[in-house]
Protein backbone atom coordinates (compact mmCIF):
# COMPACT_ATOMS: atom_id res chain seq x y z
CA UNK A 1 0.00 0.00 0.00
CA UNK A 2 1.10 3.77 -0.51
CA UNK A 3 1.19 6.41 1.36
CA UNK A 4 -2.79 7.74 2.26
CA UNK A 5 -4.38 9.83 0.01
CA UNK A 6 -7.60 11.79 1.56
CA UNK A 7 -10.22 13.12 -1.11
CA UNK A 8 -12.27 16.25 1.04
CA UNK A 9 -15.55 17.43 -0.44
CA UNK A 10 -16.23 21.12 -0.06
CA UNK A 11 -19.39 21.78 -1.69
CA UNK A 12 -19.77 24.46 -3.63
CA UNK A 13 -17.74 27.99 -2.24
CA UNK A 14 -16.31 30.77 -4.01
CA UNK A 15 -12.53 30.75 -5.57
CA UNK A 16 -11.17 32.73 -2.72
CA UNK A 17 -12.00 30.72 0.05
CA UNK A 18 -11.39 27.67 -1.48
CA UNK A 19 -7.51 29.05 -2.42
CA UNK A 20 -7.30 29.90 1.19
CA UNK A 21 -7.60 26.56 2.08
CA UNK A 22 -5.75 24.53 -0.10
CA UNK A 23 -2.92 27.40 1.06
CA UNK A 24 -3.21 26.80 4.76
CA UNK A 25 -3.22 22.78 3.59
CA UNK A 26 0.03 22.82 1.81
CA UNK A 27 1.36 24.60 4.99
CA UNK A 28 0.50 22.05 6.82
CA UNK A 29 1.52 19.19 4.63
CA UNK A 30 4.96 20.67 4.24
CA UNK A 31 5.19 20.40 7.90
CA UNK A 32 4.43 16.64 7.69
CA UNK A 33 0.82 17.07 9.99
CA UNK A 34 -1.37 15.82 7.52
CA UNK A 35 -1.45 13.30 4.77
CA UNK A 36 -1.91 14.35 0.63
CA UNK A 37 -5.11 15.41 0.37
CA UNK A 38 -7.15 16.12 -2.69
CA UNK A 39 -9.92 19.29 -2.47
CA UNK A 40 -12.92 18.45 -4.24
CA UNK A 41 -14.53 21.78 -5.39
CA UNK A 42 -17.47 23.33 -7.39
CA UNK A 43 -16.86 26.69 -7.60
CA UNK A 44 -18.88 29.87 -7.82
CA UNK A 45 -18.40 31.50 -11.29
CA UNK A 46 -15.13 33.19 -11.44
CA UNK A 47 -12.27 33.66 -14.42
CA UNK A 48 -8.94 33.57 -12.98
CA UNK A 49 -5.67 34.71 -14.53
CA UNK A 50 -2.52 32.61 -13.90
CA UNK A 51 1.21 34.02 -13.29
CA UNK A 52 1.61 33.53 -17.34
CA UNK A 53 -1.58 35.08 -18.29
CA UNK A 54 -2.02 37.84 -20.47
CA UNK A 55 -4.55 40.57 -20.38
CA UNK A 56 -5.79 39.72 -24.21
CA UNK A 57 -7.41 36.32 -22.71
CA UNK A 58 -10.06 38.31 -20.78
CA UNK A 59 -13.00 39.40 -23.20
CA UNK A 60 -14.76 41.56 -21.10
CA UNK A 61 -13.85 44.78 -18.21
CA UNK A 62 -13.81 43.81 -14.77
CA UNK A 63 -17.13 45.84 -14.85
CA UNK A 64 -18.21 43.32 -17.72
CA UNK A 65 -17.89 40.23 -15.70
CA UNK A 66 -19.16 41.49 -12.59
CA UNK A 67 -22.32 42.40 -14.63
CA UNK A 68 -22.67 38.81 -15.48
CA UNK A 69 -22.11 37.39 -11.80
CA UNK A 70 -18.35 36.49 -12.13
CA UNK A 71 -15.75 37.16 -10.11
CA UNK A 72 -11.96 38.10 -11.49
CA UNK A 73 -9.42 36.89 -9.64
CA UNK A 74 -5.42 37.21 -10.46
CA UNK A 75 -4.09 33.69 -9.04
CA UNK A 76 -0.69 32.62 -8.05
CA UNK A 77 -0.84 29.19 -10.26
CA UNK A 78 0.81 28.70 -13.81
CA UNK A 79 -1.19 29.22 -17.04
CA UNK A 80 -3.58 31.59 -18.84
CA UNK A 81 -7.01 32.86 -18.04
CA UNK A 82 -9.39 29.96 -17.21
CA UNK A 83 -12.92 30.03 -16.45
CA UNK A 84 -14.76 27.94 -12.98
CA UNK A 85 -18.38 27.51 -12.11
CA UNK A 86 -21.23 25.66 -11.55
CA UNK A 87 -21.13 21.97 -13.59
CA UNK A 88 -17.45 21.70 -12.98
CA UNK A 89 -15.61 18.97 -11.28
CA UNK A 90 -12.49 21.03 -9.60
CA UNK A 91 -9.94 18.86 -7.88
CA UNK A 92 -7.15 20.90 -5.78
CA UNK A 93 -4.28 18.78 -4.89
CA UNK A 94 -2.49 18.92 -2.11
CA UNK A 95 0.38 16.08 -2.86
CA UNK A 96 4.39 15.62 -1.16
CA UNK A 97 6.00 14.85 -4.50
CA UNK A 98 9.29 13.77 -2.56
CA UNK A 99 10.62 11.50 -3.07
CA UNK A 100 9.48 9.76 -6.17
CA UNK A 101 7.52 12.39 -8.61
CA UNK A 102 10.56 15.44 -8.39
CA UNK A 103 9.48 16.43 -11.97
CA UNK A 104 6.45 19.00 -12.38
CA UNK A 105 6.23 17.42 -16.75
CA UNK A 106 5.96 14.04 -14.73
CA UNK A 107 3.05 15.71 -12.16
CA UNK A 108 1.33 17.40 -14.83
CA UNK A 109 1.27 14.56 -16.96
CA UNK A 110 0.08 12.19 -14.18
CA UNK A 111 -2.90 14.40 -13.94
CA UNK A 112 -3.80 14.33 -17.40
CA UNK A 113 -3.48 10.54 -16.93
CA UNK A 114 -6.34 11.04 -14.42
CA UNK A 115 -8.34 12.91 -16.55
CA UNK A 116 -8.44 10.57 -19.29
CA UNK A 117 -8.68 7.30 -17.63
CA UNK A 118 -11.62 9.42 -16.14
CA UNK A 119 -13.23 10.15 -19.76
CA UNK A 120 -12.45 6.56 -20.87
CA UNK A 121 -14.67 5.32 -17.52
CA UNK A 122 -17.45 7.44 -19.51
CA UNK A 123 -17.16 5.83 -22.63
CA UNK A 124 -15.53 8.69 -24.10
CA UNK A 125 -11.66 8.88 -25.55
CA UNK A 126 -9.84 11.54 -24.75
CA UNK A 127 -5.92 12.10 -25.22
CA UNK A 128 -3.29 15.02 -24.92
CA UNK A 129 -2.23 17.94 -27.16
CA UNK A 130 1.12 18.64 -27.25
CA UNK A 131 2.67 21.77 -25.70
CA UNK A 132 -1.07 22.96 -24.61
CA UNK A 133 -1.60 21.26 -20.69
CA UNK A 134 -4.67 19.63 -20.35
CA UNK A 135 -6.80 17.03 -22.08
CA UNK A 136 -8.71 17.01 -25.23
CA UNK A 137 -10.78 15.74 -27.59
CA UNK A 138 -9.81 15.43 -31.29
CA UNK A 139 -11.91 16.32 -34.60
CA UNK A 140 -12.36 18.52 -33.92
CA UNK A 141 -9.97 19.70 -31.02
CA UNK A 142 -11.94 20.67 -27.40
CA UNK A 143 -10.53 20.94 -24.33
CA UNK A 144 -12.87 18.85 -21.84
CA UNK A 145 -9.96 19.47 -18.65
CA UNK A 146 -7.56 22.09 -17.82
CA UNK A 147 -4.16 22.08 -15.57
CA UNK A 148 -2.66 25.24 -13.40
CA UNK A 149 -0.43 24.57 -10.82
CA UNK A 150 2.12 25.23 -8.05
CA UNK A 151 4.81 23.77 -6.12
CA UNK A 152 6.46 24.86 -3.37
CA UNK A 153 9.25 22.73 -1.79
CA UNK A 154 8.16 19.51 -3.40
CA UNK A 155 4.55 20.45 -2.21
CA UNK A 156 1.65 21.39 -4.78
CA UNK A 157 -1.31 23.26 -4.78
CA UNK A 158 -3.96 24.02 -7.85
CA UNK A 159 -4.98 21.55 -9.59
CA UNK A 160 -7.21 20.05 -12.36
CA UNK A 161 -11.14 21.04 -13.39
CA UNK A 162 -12.67 18.59 -15.35
CA UNK A 163 -15.91 19.85 -17.35
CA UNK A 164 -18.84 18.11 -16.54
CA UNK A 165 -21.71 20.47 -17.25
CA UNK A 166 -20.97 23.82 -17.25
CA UNK A 167 -22.50 27.22 -18.41
CA UNK A 168 -20.79 27.53 -22.42
CA UNK A 169 -21.48 31.25 -22.20
CA UNK A 170 -19.52 31.96 -19.64
CA UNK A 171 -15.98 30.82 -21.62
CA UNK A 172 -17.35 32.47 -24.11
CA UNK A 173 -15.64 35.45 -21.90
CA UNK A 174 -12.32 34.15 -22.03
CA UNK A 175 -9.62 32.79 -24.61
CA UNK A 176 -9.47 29.74 -22.51
CA UNK A 177 -5.82 29.00 -21.34
CA UNK A 178 -4.63 31.77 -24.18
CA UNK A 179 -6.03 29.12 -27.01
CA UNK A 180 -8.25 31.18 -29.51
CA UNK A 181 -8.72 28.05 -32.62
CA UNK A 182 -9.86 25.60 -30.35
CA UNK A 183 -13.08 25.02 -28.31
CA UNK A 184 -14.03 23.58 -25.15
CA UNK A 185 -16.54 20.56 -24.22
CA UNK A 186 -17.96 18.74 -21.52
CA UNK A 187 -18.51 15.13 -20.38
CA UNK A 188 -22.41 16.11 -20.67
CA UNK A 189 -22.17 17.26 -24.09
CA UNK A 190 -20.30 14.41 -25.08
CA UNK A 191 -22.33 11.91 -23.32
CA UNK A 192 -25.75 13.92 -24.68
CA UNK A 193 -26.88 13.62 -20.68
CA UNK A 194 -26.47 14.94 -17.40
CA UNK A 195 -23.55 13.02 -15.37
CA UNK A 196 -23.56 13.74 -11.23
CA UNK A 197 -20.43 15.50 -10.30
CA UNK A 198 -20.19 13.19 -6.95
CA UNK A 199 -19.28 10.13 -9.57
CA UNK A 200 -16.58 11.94 -11.75
CA UNK A 201 -15.09 13.25 -8.60
CA UNK A 202 -14.98 9.63 -7.05
CA UNK A 203 -13.16 8.86 -10.53
CA UNK A 204 -10.93 11.41 -10.82
CA UNK A 205 -9.41 10.91 -7.02
CA UNK A 206 -8.97 7.15 -7.70
CA UNK A 207 -6.91 7.74 -10.97
CA UNK A 208 -4.65 10.00 -9.26
CA UNK A 209 -4.55 7.67 -6.07
CA UNK A 210 -3.59 5.40 -9.01
CA UNK A 211 -1.06 7.96 -10.64
CA UNK A 212 1.07 8.76 -7.59
CA UNK A 213 1.04 5.37 -5.80
CA UNK A 214 -1.15 6.31 -3.17
CA UNK A 215 -3.98 4.30 -1.20
CA UNK A 216 -7.39 6.35 -0.98
CA UNK A 217 -9.04 7.04 2.12
CA UNK A 218 -12.40 7.79 2.62
CA UNK A 219 -12.95 9.04 -1.00
CA UNK A 220 -16.13 11.48 0.25
CA UNK A 221 -14.67 12.58 3.30
CA UNK A 222 -16.81 15.19 4.54
CA UNK A 223 -15.08 18.99 4.66
CA UNK A 224 -15.75 18.86 8.52
CA UNK A 225 -13.56 16.37 8.74
CA UNK A 226 -10.94 18.07 7.56
CA UNK A 227 -9.48 18.65 11.49
CA UNK A 228 -7.45 21.56 10.91
CA UNK A 229 -8.11 25.42 11.35
CA UNK A 230 -8.51 27.38 8.13
CA UNK A 231 -8.79 30.83 7.18
CA UNK A 232 -11.77 32.35 5.27
CA UNK A 233 -9.95 34.54 2.77
CA UNK A 234 -6.59 34.46 1.43
CA UNK A 235 -4.38 37.70 1.07
CA UNK A 236 -5.61 37.73 -3.23
CA UNK A 237 -5.88 39.92 -5.43
CA UNK A 238 -8.77 41.01 -7.52
CA UNK A 239 -7.42 41.91 -11.27
CA UNK A 240 -7.11 45.30 -12.09
CA UNK A 241 -8.90 46.98 -15.11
Amino acid sequence: MGRPLRAIRLGRMPYREAWARQRALAEQRKAGLVDDTLLCVEHDPVVTLGRNGGRESLLLTPAGYAARGIELVESDRGGDATYHGPGQAVVYAILDLKPDCKDLRKYVRRLEQAMIDTCADFGVEATRFEGEPGVWLRDPWRKIGAIGARVSRWVTHHGLAFNVQPDFAHFATIVPCGIADKGVTSLARELGRPVPLDDVWDRIAAHIAAQFGRALVAPRTPAADLGIPLPSAPAAREAAP
